[in-house]
């Protein structure tokens, strides 16, 4: 019986950990998201870049989330793989960094993160706050989550079980090394795996030659994560993470049996204690960024070698996208529904393709730049018109009324690309010439509000993306309201440019026209991307017909 109430408390400890390092990882990137792009690709060297996957980890809890984020970038071509690899390096360092603050007993401080971070999830309805009060929460979810840790190990301390299973992992280090290698990869959180290690040790129930295996085993668990998610991706953007597995991989069997054999021939003395494994930990990661660096240029070679780009079929275009929609196939309403999305998702990626330079076209006003943005508008209107016709095509005896819903509310999203598209080439393109072509710059102040703009824009692209494929109600609200966000955004930068002209501002005077021109453009480009949502939010009955008082009581006259 001791050992079933172990086992329950011990798997609700653990997922209680896993929600609230997600939590805090969500609240940060919904707050901070668009500017991680910023971040990311701005590295002029690998130590710069190292140091960013540092605070990245730092901020998101999570080395995966920083891997994740690097193969994405590197897939569409804005991060080197030897810059990408060195954050994703940096990450791992960041997250040991994280564990060495939550190993801190601070129980303390859970009441005060509860009570704030409860006011400000709850009460308040500005997206900044109310992220901060869940990032807030979950900080303190994580030390609840770490006391029902340790007082899940009190039933079985002293039985002969657990001494049993600790006695047999500190005696075989490779079998330790692969439980905590599995352990991490099934939390999906080398976070929550190592804290687990770290409190186990703190309490005594494992000693520590089998905690120091596990935290290896955990360290190059945690590699196979991002392959794992990255799974789908191109080539070029999965070479990072097995980068990063065979240098992590290999430092870490270094270290395993290094340091097994130190500590059976007493080099290292007697080492104990859960501080003494964070210790470890930490310098486990420090060890492996100091000597992985310099390889990250040499690596990108190798990694070509070991993993080709496929060759591409011989009647394909190279660098051509090819529409996912075959005329006259209905055979399938279900896969006619998912080619569908997938010419959608393709119509997306032209758009971002579109909107990703505009603030390099407005620095440089590069004609030729500016030409090319242009000239993937026909593209999008090409996309726009497979998808008409397709589902123009559709014989209605053979799809249900679902399904011819959710195919002409695709036509519906395709059009409003199709108008982001005119949004981006017709106006936005030809305002970044008109900019130069006149010599005018931005305010410093109008051209910090406009960027943030564009981060925040293109966050709700991807999202927008992620709401098409998963039909999330969650995913769908987040989207609406940063939609709410992109108006506040433009109304502030409105406001406050208005005020720099009272003060005679003598760039923010002269660009006037083509800066409200611009704020006004990139506002009704992102309420075409956030439309994407209405379908699900009305499904779900989350949506207004309209934001008009009904009913309204007249004043009595008089």
């Amino acid at each position: 019986m001791a050992i079933l109430t172990f086992l329950i408390s011990l798997a609700g400890a653990t997922m209680l950990l896993l929600f609230a390092v997600r939590m805090v990882r969500t609240g940060i990137e919904r707050s901070y998201g668009a500017s991680f792009q910023r971040l990311l690709t701005g590295a002029d060297s690998q130590v710069q870049a190292g140091l960013s996957g540092i605070g990245l980890a730092l901020v998101l809890q999570s080395s995966a989330a920083v891997a994740l984020l690097v193969t994405g970038f590197a897939a569409s071509g804005y991060l080197a793989f030897p810059a990408g690899l060195a954050i994703v390096l940096g990450g791992d360092l960041g997250s040991a960094l994280i564990i060495q603050i939550l190993s801190f007993r601070l129980d303390w401080l859970v009441p005060v993160l509860l009570a704030i971070g409860g006011y400000l999830f709850v009460k308040t309805e500005a997206k900044k706050p109310r992220q901060l009060g869940r990032i807030l929460l979950g900080v303190a979810f994580i030390l609840i989550s770490l006391r029902f840790l340790r007082e899940a190990m009190d039933p079985i301390r002293d039985s002969a079980f657990l001494p049993a299973i600790a006695g047999y992992l500190a005696r075989d280090y490779i079998t330790a090394f692969l439980v905590g290698g599995a352990l991490a990869f099934v939390m999906h959180s080398s976070v929550a795996a190592i804290l687990m290690c770290v409190t186990l040790v703190q309490i005594g129930a494992l000693p520590f030659a089998a905690g120091l295996s596990l935290v290896l085993g955990a360290n190059f668990g945690s590699a196979f994560i991002p392959i794992w998610l990255s799974r789908g991706m191109a080539i070029k953007a999965r070479r990072i993470p097995f980068a990063n597995l065979g240098l992590r991989g290999s430092w870490a069997v270094i270290c395993l049996v290094a340091a097994n054999e130190a500590l059976r021939e007493g080099l290292l003395g007697d080492l104990q204690g859960g501080q003494t494994l964070v210790y470890a930990h930490l310098a486990f990661n420090a060890s492996l960024l100091c000597v992985a660096l310099p390889l990250c240029r040499p690596m990108q070679g190798l990694m070509i070698r070991l993993l080709p780009e496929p060759a591409a079929p011989e009647d394909v275009v190279p660098g051509r996208p090819v529409s996912a929609l075959v005329p006259g196939d209905y055979a399938s309403p279900a896969q006619a529904v998912a080619d569908l999305k997938r010419e959608l998702l393709r119509m997306s990626g032209l758009i971002e393709s579109m909107f990703r330079p505009l603030p390099e076209l407005y620095r440089s006003g590069d004609a030729a730049q500016i030409k090319a943005v242009q000239a993937l508008d026909h593209e999008v209107n090409a996309c726009l018109s497979g998808i008409r016709s397709y589902v123009a095509g559709i014989p209605e005896d053979s799809f249900d009324r679902a399904e011819l819903k959710t195919a002409r509310e695709m036509v519906e999203y395709a059009i409003r690309l199709e108008t982001a598209g005119d949004v981006a080439a017709a106006r936005l393109a030809a305002l970044a010439g008109d900019l130069n072509r006149k010599g005018l710059r931005f305010s410093s102040d109008g051209w910090s509000e406009i960027t943030r703009m564009h981060e925040a824009i293109m966050a709700n692209l991807r999202l927008a993306s992620n709401v098409l494929i998963s039909d999330d109600l969650e995913s769908a609200r987040l989207l609406n309201l940063e939609k709410t966000e992109v108006k506040r955004m433009e109304r502030d930068s409105r406001k406050r440019h208005l005020k720099r002209l009272q003060r005679g501002v003598a760039d923010s005077f002269e660009s006037s026209d083509i800066h409200l021109e611009t704020l006004r453009a990139l506002r009704e480009f992102n309420s075409h991307i956030a439309a994407v949502s209405y379908p699900v939010l009305y499904r779900n009955g989350q949506l207004l017909e309209t934001r008009l008082i009904e009913d309204m009581t007249p004043e009595p006259a008089g």
